[in-house]
């Protein structure tokens, strides 16, 4: 990959100071994106899209919000994010590899047989930073609200630092029964360590979200359920810093974040085109994927 790649070596950003912090978060960003098309377009197979437009957000959770250590990766103490769609494992794996949980020349084997990095996440193949499998649709929700009952029961005592549950799902993920009934479970157990972000691109694998079935409006649903509801660009570091940052001092009620954010984020020529869900480039393609990522 390093033939292929503009490589920085895992483990070697640094985002610590404030003033360099989002020229860093951009090129660890871009960077990510880089390794989701390489792996893509090495596998023929994937979700392009919604793996693109989450770059932004996995990049401020790895790289400035959660409690972890890659090196120790079942640490007790971590924080847990919990892929609902799992069908966007190339950003999750490619965030993984850029922070240091594995080498990053194992994105090359996307989707190969024997593989770690399957087409959805498997825990089964114990990738280090993956939590749990998913991919069917309206069950990582439930999956995720049981980690945080799970860290709740832990804590011992009220100054002990709990351990956080983020959950990552679609906007047409939200057209499932499962996904309403474990909302309601979380707002009356007041599980304030459970934060869920939506990736909110209007856009699913038959078209626009209000065309396939209306989700609309998405906000008030949630807060009517008992949620802490905050709205923002999915693609500004700092909206997303600061909505974690908001979600964490919550007590008495779980947080949604609903991200607004561009499906193939990053690749103007296929931004916000719904034909790219489940469509990876050819290699030609990706040659002129990562010059406009450069540009």
């Amino acid at each position: 990959m390093d033939n292929e790649l503009n490589h920085i070596g895992h483990g070697t950003w640094d985002c610590g100071t404030r003033d360099s912090e989002t020229q860093d978060l951009t090129a660890i960003a871009r960077h990510i994106r880089e390794l989701i098309l390489t792996a893509l377009a090495e596998a023929g197979s994937g979700h392009t899209g919604g793996s693109l437009d989450l770059v932004d957000i996995f990049t401020v959770l790895y790289f400035k919000h959660l409690r972890h250590h890659p090196q120790e990766p079942l640490w007790p103490e971590r924080d847990r994010v919990v892929l609902s769609i799992g069908h966007t494992a190339p950003v999750l794996y490619a965030t993984l590899a850029a922070a240091g949980y594995f080498p990053e020349e194992e994105m090359l084997t996307l989707r190969k047989l024997g593989s770690r990095l399957q087409g959805h996440p498997s825990y089964e193949f114990r990738l280090p930073g993956v939590e749990t499998c998913s991919g069917s649709l309206g069950q990582g929700l439930g999956v995720a609200l049981g980690m945080a009952l799970a860290a709740k029961m832990d804590s011992s005592t009220e100054s002990e630092t709990l351990r956080r549950v983020f959950c990552i799902m679609g906007d047409g993920e939200q057209q499932e029964g499962s996904v309403w009934e474990t909302a309601m479970a979380a707002a009356h157990h007041k599980v304030d360590n459970l934060c869920v972000i939506i990736d909110r691109n209007r856009l699913q694998i038959d078209g626009p979200t209000e065309q396939v079935m209306g989700i609309d409006p998405l906000r008030d649903k949630w807060r009517t359920f008992g949620w802490n509801t905050l709205e923002i660009d999915g693609h500004d570091f700092s909206q997303i810093l600061m909505a974690l940052d908001q979600a964490d001092q919550m007590k008495g009620k779980p947080t949604v974040i609903i991200a607004d954010t561009v499906m193939g984020k990053g690749i103007p020529s296929i931004e916000n085109d719904y034909h790219w869900h489940g469509k990876v480039p050819t290699k030609e393609e990706l040659t002129k994927f990562l010059e406009e990522l450069k540009s």
